[in-house]
Formats: structure tokens, C-alpha cells, sequence
């Protein structure tokens, strides 16, 4: 996760912003893919059955059911091989049928897909050959209540099936029906000790299942859901996320002072024909990553990229006193850091960049893909003084001079027609004003006061 993510999510406090929307899935750091958190062996079975076109959650869910598919295998040994050594030969290929039915399945995803015949298939037997199970030893108590790993069919589809009710309803109607063939069944004859170990690994066999099925489900779905909300956070302020989850709309505020930014890439079009795509996107994105890094820094907001433009505002979701400055030396430095650099093809990059400081209007638009936009005179005024401006230089109105006079240097230009606001004098913005640098005191030295009575009179 970048440094902006972190900062975004710390002051988000933490909170679930999954909730205002899912948005595409991108690679970020702190939220790894959950494949990577499983052991070596696991990371395999996982993949069994996924498809290219599966979205993250997809994965997850087949995951999930694949290592819980594999884990009831694995622990089924246990009864095959004791109910066998008591010669409870029926009952022991209750349990070894699960495990062949499995093992063939998990090959035929793998080989062929469909992986929700698989989903269903399991489900199903889990929920029915605990049944029988059950009828073969002779009920409840001679089974030790082998029934229960019944309830993991439901408790499955409720995590992996779109319709997890009606396995509910199933697993409910079998298990009164079995409670009332429980009353025509005789009780195997199992040792007292067996059966009371039965009964413990029954229960703790299904606990354990159910447990590493749903942490392994919510661990991952937390990772993804992680994800999403890093992805929310660049595209919304965490402010603005809270809000949004809160059901607050419409979402729109009015901010006194805010400073407005605009910076455009001086004949980036034309350059841009004489590039490759790769080339033109690998540029955009080094100069937007460098500006967003220096937006960072000053807790400043990014609203948007349009094509070689680059709109930037501070005091803005949250009013802060030094907008203004912020603002100036952001501009200060992106000019520094454009002008004079090599273009791919040949020449020198160069930027143009326009500023105003006033009243906005700031909001949320869409529905499905949410935008944070910027409305107003202050907004326009902005960007004509982007547009209006000279390349290489960072041209203000008069009332950003008048905001930023006595911090920075200012050059003032001859008075201009400006579109949609009539006839005024912009000023180019220099520098930093340079404050003297302080001179350390001289220390006046006094002699000793023995030392003066000391000292002759002179008489």
C-alpha cells in the first residue's frame, strides 16, 4: 500500500468502507492475495477449478470448498479404518464412498471445470451420507451422533451458494427424519470407550472443519475487501468515504477559501503523436506519481487527470489555513521538476500552470463509479489562468497575489481579456519571498569586577 493509501486509511480510522461500493481490485502491499497466506502444499488444491474470467471472490469461495472437500477426506481415515477394525464393514464405506466420490471429483474439476456441479455434489454429500452413516450404527447415541457433520452443508452453502436456504431446510427435514427412524433402530454393538471417543471426534471433527472454513473464508474476503477499500480510498478522500457509507446524500459542502490548482503539459499533444502508447502512458504516469507524491506531502487533495492536465486543491475536504501556500509551493516545485526535462523524442518538457484562491462547491457525483468534483468561479478562473498563462511559469489572479503577497514573489503582468470574467492584471508567481537570514548576537565581554578594583586609578 502507498504511503497516500496508509495515510488515507489511518485517518479513516480503520472503518469498513467496502460497504459504499466494489470497484475493480488492485495489487496493493499490505493486502496481499490470499493465495500467498497458505502453506506450500495448500497452494495447489486452491486452484483447482479456477477459471481466468473468476474474480477474486469467485476464487475465494472455490478455494474455500476445495480445502474443506480435502480436510473431510483426510480426517474420514479415522472412521473408515476403525469401523472397519470392528467390523462394521457398511458403515466403514459410508465415509471411504465420500472419500472416492471426492478424490474423482477434485480430478474432474481440474481436467474439466464446472466447478459448480462440484459445489453442488459436495454439499450433497455432506449432508446425506452422514445419514445414513447414522441409520447403520443404529441411531443417534450408537452413532455418537455422526449426524452432526450434516451441518456442514448448510453452514457451506451459506458461505458458498447463492441460495444457502434451502440446504438449511434440508439439513433441519433430515434430521427429524432421522430422529424418528431413530425409534425401529438397535444400536451397534461399539465398546462404551469407542463410542465416547466417537462422540468427541465428532464434534471436535465438525468444529474444526467449520471453524478453518469460516477464518480462512473471512480472512480472505477481509483481504479483498482491504483491497477495495484501498482502491475507495484514491478515489475518494476518507472523509468523504465515512460520509458516503453513512447513507449521506446528496454529498456536497462549500469551502470559503480553497486554492485551485490547474497544470498542463505545454504541446504534449503533439508529442504525444510521435509516441508509442507505452511510451505515452509511462511519461504521464512518472510526472502524475511525482505530483501526487507532492500533493501528499502538503495533505493536499488530487481531483482528477484529464488527459495531460492535472487538477490539484487545498483546503478541501477539510479547510486548513495555509491552502494558500501549500498550494504555491506545490506549483513552485512541479515547475521545477517539468521544465528543462528531456521529452522521450527529443527537446524539453515544459508545464503551464494556473491558480486561484476562493469559494468551491465540493461533491460526490454517480452512482456506480464515484466522482469528487470541484464547482465554481474559483474552479473556472483557475483554469483560465492555466490556459491564458506562459509556459514554464505559474500564473495567479489578483486575489491569490493578495492571499500570498507577503510569503512569495510575485511579478505582475500587463492587464488581459479573460473569458467569462472581463479584463484584469494576472501576476507570475517567482519564488518564495527570502526572509534575512538572522545574525547572531556579539556578546559584549565585561572584565571581572576584582579585576577593576584591581586596576590602577591612573592617579
Amino acid at each position: 500500500m502507498s504511503d497516500d493509501l496508509k495515510r488515507r486509511v489511518e485517518s479513516s480510522g480503520g472503518e469498513d468502507l467496502s460497504a459504499i461500493g466494489t470497484p475493480e481490485i488492485t495489487d496493493a502491499k499490505s493486502s496481499r492475495r490470499w493465495v500467498e497466506r497458505l502453506p506450500t502444499w495448500a497452494k495447489g488444491l486452491v486452484t483447482i477449478g479456477a477459471l481466468p474470467e473468476d474474480g477474486e471472490e469467485e476464487r475465494l469461495k472455490e478455494a474455500s470448498l476445495v480445502l474443506t472437500a480435502t480436510l473431510i477426506t483426510a480426517m474420514a481415515v479415522v472412521w473408515v479404518v476403525t469401523y472397519a477394525s470392528l467390523g462394521l464393514y457398511l458403515s466403514a464405506a459410508i465415509p471411504f464412498t465420500y472419500q472416492l466420490i471426492t478424490i474423482v471429483s477434485l480430478a474432474a474439476v481440474a481436467r474439466f471445470g464446472h466447478f459448480e456441479v462440484f459445489r453442488t455434489s459436495q454439499l450433497a454429500l455432506i449432508l446425506i451420507l452422514p445419514m445414513f452413516l447414522q441409520w447403520s450404527l443404529g441411531g443417534f447415541v450408537g452413532s455418537s451422533g455422526v449426524l452432526l457433520w450434516a451441518l456442514i452443508s448448510p453452514l457451506g452453502a451459506l458461505v458458498l451458494s447463492p441460495r444457502p436456504m434451502p440446504w438449511f431446510v434440508a439439513y433441519l427435514s433430515l434430521t427429524t427424519i432421522s430422529g424418528v427412524v431413530d425409534l425401529w433402530l438397535s444400536p451397534s454393538d461399539i465398546p462404551a470407550s469407542v463410542s465416547v471417543a466417537f462422540f468427541v471426534a465428532n464434534v471436535g471433527g465438525v468444529s474444526v472443519v467449520v471453524y478453518f472454513l469460516l477464518r480462512y473464508f473471512i480472512r480472505g474476503l477481509a483481504v479483498e475487501r482491504a483491497k477495495s477499500e484501498a482502491l475507495l480510498l484514491n478515489v475518494l478522500p476518507a472523509s468523504i468515504a465515512r460520509r458516503l457509507k453513512s447513507g449521506e446524500r446528496p454529498l456536497a459542502d462549500r469551502f470559503e477559501e480553497a486554492a485551485v490548482l490547474f497544470a498542463d503539459l505545454v504541446g504534449f499533444t503533439p508529442l504525444s503523436d510521435r509516441l508509442s502508447p507505452d511510451a505515452v502512458v509511462e511519461l504521464l504516469d512518472d510526472l502524475f506519481t511525482h505530483f501526487d507524491e507532492m500533493a501528499e506531502v502538503r495533505s493536499l487533495e488530487k481531483i482528477k487527470t484529464v488527459g495531460d492536465a492535472y487538477v490539484v486543491v487545498g483546503g478541501v475536504p477539510e479547510s486548513t489555513p495555509s491552502a494558500g501556500e501549500d498550494i504555491a509551493d506545490m506549483a513552485l516545485e512541479m515547475v521545477s521538476f517539468v521544465v528543462g526535462r528531456p521529452a522521450p523524442n527529443g527537446g524539453n518538457l515544459s508545464v503551464r500552470i494556473g491558480i486561484d484562491i476562493g469559494p468551491v462547491v465540493a461533491g460526490v457525483i454517480g452512482q456506480r463509479k464515484f466522482t469528487y468534483d470541484l464547482w465554481g468561479d474559483t474552479v473556472n478562473t483557475a483554469s483560465r489562468m492555466e490556459s491564458h498563462g506562459v509556459a514554464g511559469r505559474i500564473q495567479v489572479t489578483p486575489r491569490a497575489y493578495h492571499r500570498l503577497k507577503h510569503q512569495f514573489q510575485f511579478e505582475e503582468r500587463e492587464p488581459m481579456h479573460v473569458k467569462g470574467k472581463g479584463e484584469f492584471a494576472p501576476f507570475l508567481l517567482i519564488g518564495r519571498v527570502e526572509r534575512p537570514t538572522p545574525q547572531p548576537r556579539k556578546l559584549r565581554t565585561h572584565k571581572p569586577a576584582a579585576q577593576v578594583f584591581l586596576e590602577p586609578s591612573g592617579l
